[in-house]
């Protein structure tokens, strides 16, 4: 009833000042009492955003039927491709070591290394998944998915700033971190191969991709706030070398104009040669880089820092793809964050970064040519280069599956994110009010609100969706549907079905 009594006080607010501020004193005083109105409502205060009106009404609806004609939602006539039930909705709030603002959380393979004295009470860590949480604190915590979700480990000292991303390869054998400092950080059990501190300012992705024609080589990527990405390339020892392995030095440094907002790896379509997509500030597009190695001569031989900078090989940019083709105006917004679709290579989720509130982009992939089409000899007119652009202004629009408004809000300085449920059905973002919405793939709307698990109005930092094998007393694990979310309210929460 609550809402409904705050609904009717604001409509006969309304009212009576209408009736009040055109002099219809007569009317004013008959509604007042048949309406058992107190005698000063309508009034107006000095707090304006208190003082609607009915012209302010009307402004802000045509505002609002402004906003919705560039949204786009699809069609909800394929029930395979609906938002499924069950999904996680009920909060456990996870006890950690220490209390700070939550950076980063996520399901991650995390491999006990042989010999390894020091993890003795984690046996079952070989090949298991564990929440691996980094807090503002600069602290590490490796928790267990069972119910529970005991503390296996706590990492103290293990960097000079707070983590910022976190990603396992190889079945948790190896464990990379990037933290405010600019530092990667490459990790094997909690032993600390190596460390690099290549970026000038936050380094706030990492992303991992296996060569598939060599899978002893993996390719890293790192983005940091001081305008550029580096591309790193690992050399896997075999499994009794694991020490051995370092980072060595990068093969490729990308030269931005603003900082980068996300990083993704994708296989091309055609040639199945591994591609990095970047999004950056200030610029609606994503940017197609080919991931290329460095000359030989770059991983054989002792380089200065003048003669390390000539061996890079610069990443060739590919192409652009728009995510606001038809728009006129200079930046609508930044994709700020880019999740792949578990099922579809070629789909993306796009976070943006636009104001009062995050809009959600489902788009399909224009994946460019590897190779630069022959010039035509038909001669270039502007005409011809209008329709030109017409034409991949055309495609653009019509790759965006979903343009949706999630009504999560946010501002300048928050740090959007979106993650698949693990059977596309739909996703998950985050936002500045305590709130975790699901967002139905294929229709746009937003049919699931996670609330109960964080304090109201504060700022949600990380989302994670998976699957987590959750152990059994008996039996094998058991495969269940996790939602992982982490704030600055100092809480780590699963929602679990």
């Amino acid at each position: 009833m609550a809402p409904s009594k705050t609904v009717d006080a604001l409509s006969s607010a309304i009212v009576a000042r209408f009736l009040r501020s055109n002099n219809y004193s007569e009317t004013l005083k008959a509604f007042l009492r048949e309406a058992d109105l107190a005698p000063d409502v309508g009034q107006t205060s000095g707090d304006d955003t208190n003082n609607w009106t009915i012209q302010s009404l009307l402004e802000e609806k045509n505002t609002y039927d402004q906003t919705v004609n560039f949204e786009r939602y699809g069609e909800d006539h394929q029930e395979s491709a609906l938002w499924s039930e069950p999904a996680p909705s009920r909060p456990a709030l996870i006890q950690t070591p220490t209390s700070s603002n939550i950076l980063a959380a996520s399901v991650e393979q995390w491999q006990k290394p042989r010999g390894d004295a020091d993890e003795a009470a984690a046996d079952a860590a070989s090949a298991q998944s564990y929440i691996v949480s980094t807090g503002a604190d600069r602290q590490v915590h490796l928790l267990q998915s069972a119910e529970g979700n005991a503390v296996i480990k706590s990492f103290s000292g293990l960097s000079d700033s707070p983590v910022l991303s976190v990603i396992s390869i190889l079945q948790g054998r190896y464990i990379l971190m990037t933290n405010m400092s600019g530092q990667l950080l490459l990790q094997h059990g909690s032993q600390t191969l190596d460390n690099r501190k290549d970026h000038a300012k936050y380094a706030v992705k990492v992303v991992a991709y296996e060569d598939k024609a060599d899978p002893s080589k993996w390719w890293v990527a790192t983005a940091g706030w001081d305008e550029c990405v580096l591309l790193y390339r690992l050399n896997i020892p075999d499994e009794a070398d694991a020490p051995a392995l370092k980072i060595g030095e990068p093969v490729t440094r990308i030269k931005l104009v603003s900082n980068p907002e996300s990083l993704l790896f994708v296989p091309h379509v055609d040639s199945n040669e591994p591609l990095l997509l970047v999004s950056r500030r200030d610029s609606t597009y994503i940017y197609y880089y080919q991931v290329e190695a460095a000359s030989e001569e770059t991983g054989t031989r002792e380089n200065d820092g003048a003669d390390a900078e000539k061996s890079r090989r610069e990443a060739r940019l590919l192409g652009q793809q728009n995510l606001a083709p038809h728009s006129n105006a200079w930046v609508a917004f930044s994709p700020a964050h880019m999740a792949l679709s578990p099922h579809d290579p070629g789909l993306l989720a796009v976070a943006t970064s636009t104001l009062p509130h995050m809009k959600v982009i489902i788009v399909r992939l224009l994946f460019p040519a590897m190779k630069t089409a022959p010039a035509s000899d038909d001669p270039v007119t502007q005409a011809s280069q209008a329709l030109a652009t017409l034409e991949i202004q055309n495609r653009e629009d019509a790759a965006i599956l979903v343009q949706a408004n999630t009504f999560a809000p946010q501002t300048a300085y928050s740090t959007p994110q979106v993650a698949w449920r693990p059977n596309g059905s739909g996703v998950w973002v985050n936002g500045d009010d305590g709130v975790i919405r699901g967002i139905e793939t294929k229709t746009g709307k937003i049919v699931a609100t996670l609330k109960g698990g964080h304090e109201p109005g504060s700022k949600v930092r990380t989302v994670w969706s998976g699957y987590v094998a959750v152990p059994q007393e008996e039996g094998d694990p058991i495969r269940e549907e996790r939602v992982i979310s982490g704030g600055f309210d100092k809480r780590l929460i699963v929602w679990k079905v």
